[in-house]
């Protein structure tokens, strides 16, 4: 009989290899490959003939009747426009996020919620004790919520007790990564586990209609522990992002099949526990009478949801010879460096003699290539020490070539920005003025803004 093929996993990034090694060749982890025992396949099941012994199954036509999805509404707002509307029943939502930054208070929040509303709730937590579990439910005043509350690891003991009555509406487990599966061998949290667990609770919620969420870890560098596949496997990725010294929390999706993605919800750490912040743009910009040089406001938009930042730039001059310093909090430094090489080619300006330090205030993460022309304006500001009015917001993207180019959804930040007192903006020229009572000064190439900003011309 032909010998089995085996295969080793990598339990930091979820590669495969054929064979055994002391570093992983993808991501450079050593002593982290483990022999996977769920997967051995031998040649002869490799070449044995699939087209027979199957079962038959229909096809549809894309144009048949679909039904909209059934959602349960948390009445956390914030949490329901990230799932796109509420759960979806039946669905597979996996959400992670660092230790501590309140996956599990959200998800304790909106399982009472939905429990105090008449819904069936099932919490499964495989990190605590139902104790710690219910004083943390006490603390933030959901003592006398009706939710079904077990301590657990065993996915065997937990599909089996709640196959012996009602399926619950909403099924949370507390982390994945310490769920075990008997039908594998491997401790729990190695990547064989982890899959084979998820496959059987997302099963158990296809079946049975339950809205299922698991609670993921997270790596060193803030990706989800375990294999890539997991995020596959559900319908729904969100992302529970934050500094603990700060107070804000943001939840993002990542993925989601119901829903668009880089939808956000915002959320501010409170004694009793997550609070919804409705307008987030007061969280980020700082509250002041006067113009600063350096300092410039930017539209950002997540998802549909339109957030107004403050990017802070501060330029120190150095003396000759002197290797200047480039530090960027916020926003990807690549890109710094890209604004800062078209300024002084393009525009005549020179960074090379001076430190450059960038922010983004209050923490906060800007992925939004719209945000090119107000870091450009910023350092314009802190080299010339001119500030830019308080009453003043910019977007647009920055080309290589010096161009402007527009963005999406110019309106709905201008709509916002308006909205928040103020009256003017910097944007590309194709921006129309949709927004009553905005100033718009457009702008082609980045050298008409250094112009506009310096005077000339």
């Amino acid at each position: 009989m032909a010998k089995p093929q085996k295969r080793y996993v990598c339990q930091a990034c979820g590669s495969v290899s054929p064979k055994w090694a002391g570093q992983c060749v993808d991501c450079g982890e050593w002593n982290t490959l483990v022999e996977d025992a769920g997967a051995v396949v031998t040649p002869f099941q490799a070449r044995h003939n699939l087209q027979s012994g199957g079962r038959p199954f229909a096809l549809v036509g894309l144009d048949a009747e679909i039904a909209l999805p059934e959602r349960m509404v948390t009445g956390i707002a914030e949490l329901d426009r990230a799932l796109g509307g509420g759960f979806v029943s039946g669905s597979a939502t996996l959400i992670g996020g660092d230790p501590g930054i309140g996956k599990s208070t959200l998800l304790l929040q909106a399982a009472a919620k939905l429990a105090l509303a008449g819904g069936q709730i099932a919490y499964v937590s495989g990190e605590e004790a139902t104790d710690q579990v219910r004083l943390r439910a006490q603390r933030l005043g959901l003592g006398k919520a009706p939710v079904a509350l077990a301590a657990a690891t065993s996915v065997r003991d937990i599909l089996t007790t709640l196959g012996q009555g009602t399926a619950p509406a909403l099924l949370v487990i507390d982390s994945i990564q310490t769920m075990h599966s008997d039908l594998i061998e491997g401790a729990p949290g190695t990547v064989s586990q982890v899959r084979a667990s998820a496959q059987e609770l997302i099963r158990y919620a296809k079946e049975s209609g339950t809205a299922l969420v698991l609670v993921g870890h997270v790596t060193k560098d803030g990706t989800i522990a375990g294999p890539r596949v997991l995020e596959h496997m559900v319908d729904t990725v969100l992302s529970f992002e934050g500094e603990r010294s700060h107070q804000y929390r943001i939840l993002r999706a990542i993925k989601n099949r119901f829903g668009g993605t880089e939808e956000i919800g915002v959320f501010a750490m409170a004694a009793a526990g997550l609070e919804e912040v409705t307008n987030p743009s007061t969280l980020f910009l700082t509250d002041r009478g006067e113009a600063v040089t350096g300092a410039v406001v930017f539209p950002a938009l997540e998802g549909t949801r339109p957030v107004l930042v403050e990017i802070q730039a501060l330029t120190v001059r150095l003396a000759s010879g002197a290797t200047p310093r480039r530090g960027v909090v916020g926003w990807d430094s690549g890109r710094l460096a890209m604004v800062l090489a078209v300024l002084e080619a393009r525009c005549g300006l020179s960074f090379s003699t001076a430190e450059v330090y960038l922010n983004v205030a209050g923490g906060y993460r800007l992925s939004d290539p719209a945000a090119d022309l107000a870091v450009a304006a910023a350092l314009v500001s802190a080299l010339a020490e001119r500030p830019l009015p308080s009453d003043a917001v910019a977007f647009g993207e920055v080309a290589l070539s010096g161009e402007i180019r527009p963005v999406a959804h110019a309106g709905l930040r201008l709509r916002e920005a308006a909205k928040l007192g103020f009256s003017r903006a910097l944007a590309p020229a194709g921006v129309q003025a949709e927004a009553g009572g905005m100033a718009l000064s457009r702008f082609t190439t980045l050298g008409g803004l250094v112009d506009h900003m310096l005077g000339r011309g």
